[in-house]
């Protein structure tokens, strides 16, 4: 369940920088980019926990 989270949480964050790309907003790009690096960073955590 917690990885269905972090794919979401990247998901966002893609969607974010796409759109920001497209608008050109630097602050939405800014925050897909720290939101898909979250939920990498959430991924990995979840991954050494669980062995």
């Amino acid at each position: 369940m917690r990885y269905l989270l972090a794919v979401v949480a990247a998901a966002l964050g893609v969607a974010g920088v796409v759109l920001g790309e497209a608008d050109d907003s630097p602050g939405l790009q800014l925050l897909g980019v720290v939101l898909v690096v979250g939920a990498v960073a959430f991924g990995v955590r979840v991954v050494r926990r669980g062995r």
